[in-house]
């Protein structure tokens, strides 16, 4: 059996801070480990491939409670493959819905990218003066008159 880790050599291994470590542990994200006599945390090895699969999972935008989810009924909790379709298509329904979410903001940031590209090209250089100005490309709200 491999031997535990202390918690600067799983964030060190995961390449997290211990604080990050420290706070997967309260939500639930990583169990809780087993402690020596002195008190000390001792983790499984196991626990730094959990690590490096909570930060993939959350540089491609999913939040830790959606990670907390995906967790739940992944297989490395059961120590076996799951059979029934719905849980083994769980990682592929959600990262179907993410790309979904993610196409939306870049289409939502290239919106911004242009009307602040027209604000440049136009000279806006005060907010209250382009307000009030009928050629000022920002979008400001219409006010009910």
């Amino acid at each position: 059996m491999a031997a535990s880790l202390r918690p600067g050599q799983v964030a060190a291994a995961a390449g997290v801070n211990r604080q990050t470590l420290r706070y997967y542990e309260r939500r639930g994200l990583i169990a809780e480990p087993a402690r020596t006599l002195g008190g000390h945390r001792e983790y499984p090895p196991e626990t730094v491939t959990l690590l490096r699969v909570i930060k993939t999972a959350q540089r491609l935008g999913f939040t830790l409670e959606e990670v907390a989810d995906l967790l739940a009924v992944g297989t490395h909790r059961h120590g076996r493959r799951r059979t029934d379709n719905r849980t083994d298509n769980r990682l592929l329904t959600r990262a179907e819905r993410k790309l979904t979410e993610v196409e939306q903001k870049i289409d939502d940031l290239g919106v911004i990218r242009d009307t602040l590209r027209a604000a440049v090209s136009a000279g806006c250089d005060d907010l209250m003066v382009c307000e009030q100005s009928p050629c000022c490309p920002l979008p400001f709200p219409e006010l009910a008159r």
